[in-house]
């Protein structure tokens, strides 16, 4: 009987050490995430198989912002982390490299996109412009990589998360398509813009549209005097079509440099404000791609005249 007992025992508790190891399995993994664009990407990539965690609460500006004790404390509650990591999310690189962790697994999205150089009146020697999310064509590469990475490190979802990333690339192909076919046979070979950031360059260069200047010295710095006399003179002296400026942030410099030059402006999404949302990226890169198709437009239009 003690031998049955024995028996029974043992196997009682290899049942409890399976169900046990069954309830860990399934454990999702905790994502995080540190621009607006960001938790759109892996949202689609992962749906409803893991949990996303933003490092720092919507409405923050990732341009100044300085890390917190409370960043530390969500990064802890983090099993992955998906980075921009080329000068748009510094603030959570330091956050990184404080908390120390091995086993914290760092995603770089922008690790295979081809990268365009920093455009800029302060813009270092060898920068690159981090604002890859956006672009149509670099978003695609960057949700690629996150699926791909996320596969390696749950392949039990890896068709899943590959799937997703396939079915939200071709939501943009069609954005891209859609664009172009309104397009038409427009000529805007001729067509020369300035923005008042380097935030625009990925999206524009799909489109063959020339970026002739970058107002601000830094985001959210207004130029001098002396810095915004000489971007009007350059305005004037460029034939420049049209200007982009930032939505959702304050551009009072803007009016005078419309007063002055004439330039037709047109407003941008940045995708990095207001609350994280699953389908923020697919709705501001609409707004934008209408706002481009509409300055495109305009630009030709206004060619054919002068012609």
């Amino acid at each position: 009987m003690m031998k049955i007992h024995s028996l029974r025992h043992i196997f009682a508790s290899a049942l409890l050490c399976v169900s046990s190891f069954g309830v860990q399995a399934q454990e999702k993994l905790t994502i995080g995430i540190t621009l607006q664009p960001y938790y759109s990407y892996v949202k689609a990539v992962v749906g409803d198989k893991a949990d996303i965690l933003p490092l720092v609460d919507a409405g923050f500006n990732p341009h100044n912002y300085q890390p917190q004790p409370n960043d530390l404390r969500r990064l802890n509650q983090m099993d992955v982390i998906v980075v921009n990591g080329i000068g748009h999310d510094d603030f959570a690189l330091k956050v990184i490299a404080a908390a120390n962790r091995s086993d914290l697994v760092v995603i770089e999205a922008n690790k295979d996109v081809p990268l365009l150089p920093a455009m800029g009146q302060s813009v270092g020697a060898g920068a690159v412009n981090p604002h890859t999310f956006v672009g149509l064509s670099t978003t695609i590469q960057k949700v690629y990589t996150i699926a791909n990475e996320m596969a390696r490190l749950d392949p039990d979802n890896a068709r899943t998360y590959r799937a997703n990333a396939r079915k939200y690339a071709a939501s943009f192909r069609k954005l891209k398509h859609e664009a172009m076919t309104t397009l038409g046979d427009l000529d805007t070979s001729g067509m020369i813009v300035a923005t008042t950031h380097n935030a625009y360059g990925y999206l524009l260069q799909e489109f063959g549209v020339d970026v002739a200047a970058v107002i601000e010295p830094a985001h959210g710095v207004e130029p001098s005097a002396s810095q915004l006399q000489e971007t009007i003179e350059k305005i004037r002296n460029s034939g420049i079509d049209v200007l982009f400026y930032e939505l959702n942030m304050p551009n009072r410099y803007v009016d005078t440099i419309e007063k002055a030059t004439g330039v037709q402006l047109y407003r941008f999404s940045h995708m990095t404000h207001g609350p994280y949302e699953d389908n923020k990226v697919e709705k501001e890169m609409k707004d934008n791609l209408d706002t481009l198709i509409e300055a495109m437009q305009f630009a030709a239009a206004n060619k054919a005249k002068v012609g």
